[in-house]
Order: C-alpha cells, then sequence, then structure tokens
C-alpha cells in the first residue's frame, strides 16, 4: 500500500487563488499609532439582522493583538486605484497609514478616500480558526461610493479589476431563476 501525500500547502493556496476576491483594508486604532491598517481578500456579510461582516487575521500576525483587541474596526473596500495601498497594507512590516488618503469616521478608525464602500463595525466576536482567527463586527453605519471605479480585485495571485457591464440574463443583479 502507498503512503499518504504530505498534504501540498503550496498548491492547496494556488487552487485557493482560483477564486477571484475583492480587496478590503481593515483599519483600528492602535496603542504604538494613532490607527493601523491590514490588507484583506477574506471579508464577506454574514447577517443582515442584524447587520454581520466578517474577515480573516494571521494570529501570528504583529497587527493581530491589536485588531483582535479593538472594540471596534472600519472596512474600506477599494477600488482599483487604490492598488498601491493595499499592496503596502498587505506587507508583514508595514502597518502606518501616514501618508494615505484618509477620511474620518465616527468609530474612529478611519476609512481610505476614495473607497467603493465603508462599513464601521463594533467587534461582535473574535473566533480561533487554525492558524487565522475569524473577526466578526456588528455594521454601525456604512456608506457607498458610487463614483469611485471599478473594484480591485484579487486573482491567481495578481491584482486586477472588475470590467463594469451588464449582468448576464435577467434584471439588474439578478439572475432569471433567483426568487424575490
Amino acid at each position: 500500500m502507498n503512503a499518504p501525500k504530505p498534504f501540498d500547502t503550496k498548491a492547496f493556496r494556488d487552487a485557493l487563488g482560483c477564486f477571484p476576491t475583492g480587496i478590503a483594508v481593515m483599519t483600528v486604532a492602535a496603542a504604538e499609532a494613532s490607527h493601523m491598517g491590514i490588507t484583506v481578500n477574506s471579508f464577506a456579510s454574514v447577517s443582515l439582522e442584524p447587520p454581520l461582516v466578517l474577515w480573516c487575521i494571521d494570529r501570528r500576525s504583529r497587527r493581530y493583538p491589536a485588531f483582535a483587541g479593538a472594540p471596534g474596526f472600519t472596512v474600506s473596500i477599494l477600488a482599483s486605484g487604490h492598488k498601491a495601498v493595499s499592496a503596502r497594507l498587505a506587507g508583514a512590516g508595514e502597518h502606518s497609514l501616514d501618508g494615505i488618503a484618509l477620511v474620518p469616521t465616527e468609530l474612529g478608525p478611519p476609512a481610505l478616500a476614495d473607497s467603493l464602500a465603508v462599513f464601521e463595525c463594533a467587534r461582535e466576536s473574535v473566533q480561533d480558526a487554525g492558524d487565522h482567527a475569524i473577526l466578526i463586527g456588528r455594521v454601525l453605519r456604512f456608506w457607498q461610493n458610487d463614483g469611485a471605479g471599478a473594484p480591485l480585485v484579487y486573482f491567481r495571485g495578481r491584482y486586477g479589476a472588475l470590467a463594469q457591464g451588464s449582468p448576464p440574463e435577467g434584471g439588474p443583479g439578478r439572475r432569471a431563476t433567483d426568487v424575490e
């Protein structure tokens, strides 16, 4: 009988990269700096009632204690023009928001200027999940910027932009088989 092959983590990561994702920057107030940010592609909606969202952070990240312990965080959904900001805040060492165009929020952590949408969230819970943690936030306030352009996306390890166009068959943003 053949011994099982070891799990190929690189191949697994490459396969996960076949799923195109949007890019967001999470911001939080931090003790060592006025504010810090991190780029994520794990942002998702959880619930409409109550309004909940989630994202994931590596528990080994130097930014983990600040985000996991903060009473809340701000989510900025990035437009295609945010590629440089996204790349800067994705790195292991850089987390300062210095020199980045920001807008204030009622919650405190700023949002990135010209974001497609912004969500101000109170921390609902932090759940361990392997080498990451899932941060769930209750949306307190949100807004969207219809003039911000196309979303920044990540696919197979590269940045791109989603072309704006008509949705496939059916009404705007819905398939003919969707039920009201």
